[in-house]
This record gives C-alpha cells, sequence and structure tokens, in this order.
C-alpha cells in the first residue's frame, strides 16, 4: 500500500519564472479530475437507486427490500465517511481518490452477478465505505490547490460534478439497455467499466499536494493569510497529532465546525424531504406519474447554475459564505410554502426550480465552511463529521420519520417536519454570519499588513 503514503516534497524545485505557469496547468488538473472522478463515484453510487424497478421485477424483491438495502447504503455511507475522512488527511489524495473508485467499480461488478439479497445487502455496504472515500478526498485537494478568494468558485463547479454523475448514471443505463437488450448484468459491467475509465484517465491528470509537486504551498503562492474558525493559521497540511487528538481538538472542540454540519444536516432534511416525496406528493395535487418524474429532473437541474453562480458571488463578497447561506435560506422558506400551499401547476414547476437553487448552493458552500473552520490537515475529518450528521440524521429523518408521520397524519406532517429544518438553517446561518464576519475582519488585517511589509 505505499502508494497511498503521504508524498514528500520534492527535491527538485519549480523556477520561479515558471511557477505561475505550472501552478494554472497543475490547478487545472487537479479541477478536472475531481470533477470528473467524482462524476465516476456517482454513476456507482446511483446504479442500484435507478435500476431498483427492474430488480424488484426481475429478482422478486418487495419494496421494504429494495428500501432496507437503500437505508443501508445511506447509514454506512453516512459512517464511513467520518472514518475515510481521517483518512483522507493521511494519505495521498490523488492515488486514494482513484482507488476508491477502483474498488467502488469492482464491487459493483461483483453486484452484477448476484440475486441474493443478503449477498446484494453486503455488497451495497461495501460499495458504501469504498464511495465515502471521494468527497473528503475531493475537498483536501481543493482545499490544498486553490486559495480561499477563489475556492468558492472552484468549490461550486466540483459540487455540480454530483448533479452531473446522476446525469450520466441515467445515459449508462439507457446506452447499456440499449445495447444489450435491457440485460441488468450488463447494465452493472457498463458502469464500472466507466468508472474504471474515468479512474485511470483521472489519476494520470491528477496532482497531490503542490509541494510535492516543487511548487510553493497554495498560502505562499497566493501571499494570503487564511485563518480557521479558532483564528489560527491554516496554512500546515500535515501534523504530528494521532487522529484522536484531531477530532478532539480540531473538530470536537470546534463550536463552528457543529454549527456549520448541524445546519447542513438541516439542509439535508429539506433536499430529501422535497426530493423522495416529489413523486408521491405531486400526484395529490393533479400531477401525472410523469410529469412528477419530470420535475425531480427539474429540481437536480436548477442546482447546476445556482451552485456556481453562488458560489463565485460568495467569493465576490469575500468569502461570506454564511451570508450568502443565509440569505438562500429565507429564499427556500417562501418557495416551500408557495409550494406547499399553491394549486398552480405552473407556479409549482417554477417553485421548484427556485428550490432547486436555494438548497443546493447552501449544500455547496456549507460543505466548504466546515473545511475552512478546521486546519488544512483536518479537511478530510471535518468532511466527514458534517457528511455523519449529513446521511445518518438528515437523510433518514427527510425519508423514514417523513414516511411514517405521512401515512398516520397526512402530507400536512411534512411540511411541518420541513419548516422546522428550515428554521433551524436559519438560525444556525445568523450565528455563522456573526463568526465569519469577525474571521474575515482579522485576515483582511493580516493580509493588509503582509502587504505593507
Amino acid at each position: 500500500m505505499s502508494f497511498l503514503s503521504l508524498s514528500k516534497p520534492s527535491a527538485r524545485r519549480v523556477p520561479a519564472e515558471r511557477v505561475h505557469s505550472e501552478y494554472f496547468k497543475r490547478q487545472t488538473g487537479v479541477l478536472i479530475a475531481t470533477c470528473f472522478s467524482y462524476i465516476g463515484y456517482y454513476i456507482i453510487r446511483l446504479i442500484f437507486t435507478t435500476e431498483q424497478v427492474p430488480i424488484r421485477k426481475a429478482y422478486g424483491f418487495s419494496i421494504a427490500q429494495i428500501g432496507l438495502i437503500l437505508s443501508t447504503f445511506g447509514i454506512g455511507y453516512g459512517i464511513a465517511k467520518l472514518v475515510m475522512g481521517s483518512i483522507a488527511d493521511r494519505v495521498n489524495s490523488k492515488s486514494f481518490l482513484a482507488l476508491g473508485l477502483y474498488v467502488s467499480a469492482l464491487l459493483n461488478a461483483i453486484l452484477a452477478f448476484s440475486r441474493n439479497f443478503w449477498v446484494i445487502l453486503v455488497l451495497m455496504l461495501l460499495i458504501s465505505v469504498t464511495q465515502a472515500i471521494g468527497a473528503p478526498a475531493c475537498h483536501r485537494e481543493i482545499n490544498l490547490w486553490f486559495s480561499k478568494k477563489r475556492r468558492g468558485t472552484v468549490f461550486a463547479v466540483w459540487s455540480s460534478a454530483h448533479n452531473a454523475g446522476a446525469f450520466f448514471c441515467v445515459a449508462c443505463v439507457e446506452i447499456a439497455t440499449a445495447w444489450f437488450s435491457g440485460s441488468l448484468v450488463a447494465v452493472f459491467l457498463t458502469a464500472s467499466v466507466i468508472s474504471a475509465v474515468i479512474a485511470t484517465v483521472m489519476l494520470l491528470i491528477n496532482s497531490d499536494r503542490p509541494e510535492a509537486c516543487g511548487l510553493p504551498n497554495i498560502d505562499a503562492y497566493s501571499r494570503t493569510v487564511e485563518l480557521d474558525a479558532k483564528g489560527e493559521s491554516r496554512t500546515v497540511a500535515t501534523t504530528d497529532k494521532t487522529v484522536w487528538q484531531v477530532f478532539v481538538q480540531d473538530i470536537l472542540k470546534n463550536k463552528v465546525v457543529w454549527a456549520i454540519s448541524l445546519a447542513s444536516m438541516s439542509f439535508y432534511i429539506v433536499r430529501y424531504g422535497v426530493l423522495s416525496w416529489i413523486p408521491s406528493y405531486l400526484p395529490t395535487k393533479g400531477f401525472t406519474v410523469g410529469q412528477a418524474k419530470w420535475l425531480v429532473g427539474i429540481f437536480e437541474l436548477a442546482a447546476v447554475p445556482a451552485v456556481i453562480l453562488l458560489g463565485f458571488i460568495s467569493d465576490a463578497v469575500k468569502s461570506r459564505r454564511a451570508l450568502v447561506c443565509f440569505c438562500c435560506t429565507i429564499l427556500m422558506i417562501v418557495a416551500l410554502a408557495i409550494y406547499f400551499t399553491s394549486s398552480s401547476k405552473t407556479i409549482i414547476w417554477i417553485v421548484l426550480f427556485v428550490l432547486g437553487g436555494t438548497i443546493y448552493a447552501p449544500l455547496a458552500l456549507v460543505d466548504l465552511m466546515v473545511n475552512e473552520a478546521a486546519p488544512k490537515y483536518a479537511c478530510g475529518l471535518s468532511t466527514g463529521f458534517m457528511g455523519f450528521f449529513q446521511y445518518v440524521f438528515g437523510e433518514t429523518l427527510a425519508t423514514a420519520l417523513i414516511g411514517e408521520l405521512v401515512s398516520s397524519f397526512g402530507w400536512s406532517a411534512c411540511d411541518k417536519v420541513l419548516y422546522t429544518a428550515a428554521g433551524l438553517c436559519l438560525v444556525l446561518t445568523a450565528y455563522l454570519i456573526y463568526h465569519e464576519r469577525s474571521v474575515v475582519a482579522m485576515e483582511h488585517r493580516l493580509n493588509e499588513e503582509k502587504k505593507n511589509a
């Protein structure tokens, strides 16, 4: 496993006159590699979900069995993300990212040849563990290669790979179904082959940390000072602390990380509380099942331009990301109220487009905020810590809890859960605005002093 060892600083330094061009080339490679690698991860992650109806028919599974497999994946992913995040901080991010995708593709290929419920359940649990490598490795690379003043835009572009991955997953399914006469084995194998090819190509163009490439770290290159939530420098990307020491000192004792993680969990409740129930809720408003499916696509599609635009805006307002999240939350609450009370199909189409943007944009920004609140050597661990709350609590409450409440009390129970979650988002982002303002002011003062010196 030596290929996963943390890369050492290169003995050969890039000449000063070539640093800028080399940095630009490497940054471009890192952005492309993280985006497309994550698309590959999403193809594997969603293939079972996308094919759940043909699987039920071909394998004789019940809806309850499908639900158990999917919930097992979600819980496994949330727990594994915390573990994989701690590992991502201490290994070669480039190799770790590719390894996770290779193993995911292999397990998915094995899944193609099994019809046994318990075997599939175990394989999906194992896939959830390898899938948990993707986000922490990508987050760490983006933090190591891009300065804070540009990171919002870059991170937003990477975050749109979630939605692109969903599209490419459907494309894989449709292509494999057309070419191989609807064979489920061929569908799973096609997804695995495409993801493995993506992993190979992206491994060739990706780069580990700048020092390993003979370049200065991003803080020295950008000539800026970046502080974490405690007001300490984020320059150091490695540490001699144990994983437990980092977890306790830099994560558990960091109140801003807790606030961001709880805000993210609340946004996840709203996200899945809308997304998961569109096919079931909208027919009560006169939509057909086919129209409801298209509205799921509208909800996802809206995220791409909104996430990129608001990521850019968060950079333009001097990295005041909590402020952007707060404004989005207000719009989200208004849109939720219209979504639940309107009977006009046209208005609901428009409102779902707005909801897609006002939910996914804050989700992308809080993912970045939790990294910036912790030291760089705890970037992956902070991602994993937040991911634990997102999936183990956020997604579960939005699916299992809402399902039970709707069964007992009707759809009026759904809006109450989502309003409560949205209200918590508003309170937490308001708190983060207050804290963010002091950190940004301190960074500005230190950067001015550095410039004058």
